[in-house]
């Protein structure tokens, strides 16, 4: 991990609101990044190094025995508080929970697919043009690489070669919307259900939708939210070359899905790190920078608590990213899972003042 050179130090005292935050909560979720730390196991997707201040600060968690104690005495001896200097920006998101089939059927036609087998993904980014570069590509017989295909030729095209539906969903809005979030919880007829788990993506940057509903003045700012964005896709047309389907694959970006039936994964979602998320204490980061496991103490005005804008101050644990996220003072934070969750997450798009806690290199007995 390579931090920004122009943070600045400030004291524990000097972040307003850290004494009132539970930081034992936020110790009980930095022990579950601990235990990869610890142990060096490979993140789910590559982020920085983490730096060796952050894994003794791992290691010495771990033995402390966890439970609901010493987080704050803890974050104060291994870490120190540095000021990200420019005005910082949140997202949320959460897990979808929503109805699918085995099977297509009537009513439930879209697939969700899995992984390609020709699927590779870069180490580095890959320049295809003077304005793009994929982080994905299709590996062909001989060894060379190409760009996968993109969202409008794996949907019209069937572009995926390798790939097999995990299940069938409602519309594309509906997958639409669990390839943004990452994961999603589908319920069956007969009461179970399947967790489906980000196994990669075909590697194209990832466009907005709700930014380009914005500019093109098909949606007023103040009134975009989830429910709004849907209505207004579902509205426009889904059936190839209506104008609802064709604004979704202006976002090339296309996510492929595992099922996963571990015993974290009954627990919530897994990030990038590996691990499972935690509402309201587990962020996304640009993982080009930051490595999984800092601490991240967030500040700023968001509809957390309800649909009204309160004060939201937390200490939360780098566990995931995402193609949207990147700069330094970029966060996306999880609301847990959901239609509730979804609500509010839909409508965070704010600035947000952001310190991150790098690790005492020489800290601890």
């Amino acid at each position: 991990m390579i931090a920004p050179r122009d943070l600045a130090p400030l004291s524990f005292e000097a972040i307003p609101g850290f004494a009132a935050d539970d930081l034992d909560a936020a110790f009980a979720v930095f022990r579950r990044s601990a235990e990869r730390l610890a142990e060096l196991r490979p993140e789910q997707r590559r982020a920085a190094a983490p730096p060796a201040g952050l894994i003794l600060a791992a290691r010495a968690a771990l033995k402390s025995g966890g439970g609901r104690c010493g987080g704050a005495a803890f974050f104060r001896k291994w870490f120190r508080p540095h000021r990200v200097p420019r005005k910082g920006f949140v997202t949320a998101y959460y897990e979808p929970e929503v109805e699918a089939r085995r099977a297509p059927e009537r009513g439930f036609g879209t697939p969700a697919l899995s992984r390609p087998s020709d699927l590779v993904t870069l180490d580095a980014p890959l320049p295809i043009s003077d304005r793009d570069a994929v982080t994905s590509a299709r590996r062909l017989p001989d060894g060379s690489l190409l760009p996968y295909p993109t969202r409008r030729e794996i949907e019209e095209e069937g572009a995926a070669a390798g790939s097999a539906p995990l299940a069938y969903l409602r519309d594309s809005v509906e997958l639409f919307l669990i390839q943004v979030q990452g994961s999603a919880r589908l319920r069956l007829p007969d009461g179970s259900t399947l967790a489906l788990t980000y196994d990669g993506r075909n590697g194209w940057p990832y466009t907005s939708i709700g930014r380009l509903m914005i500019e093109r003045g098909i949606v007023a700012e103040g009134e975009m939210s989830l429910e709004r964005l849907k209505a207004t896709l579902r509205g426009m047309g889904l059936g190839s070359d209506q104008p609802g389907r064709t604004l979704m694959q202006e976002n090339r970006s296309y996510i492929f899905f595992r099922l996963d039936d571990s015993e974290d994964r009954r627990l919530g979602p897994v990030g990038g790190e590996g691990v499972t998320l935690t509402p309201l204490r587990s962020v996304a980061v640009d993982r080009s920078i930051w490595s999984y496991g800092l601490p991240f103490w967030i500040a700023a005005r968001i509809p957390w608590e309800g649909v009204t804008e309160t004060r939201f101050e937390r200490l939360m644990i780098a566990q995931d990213t995402g193609s949207a996220i990147l700069g330094d003072a970029r966060a996306d934070l999880f609301f847990g899972a959901g239609a509730q969750a979804g609500s509010l997450a839909g409508r965070v798009r704010h600035e947000a003042d952001f310190v991150v806690f790098l690790p005492k290199e020489e800290a601890g007995p």
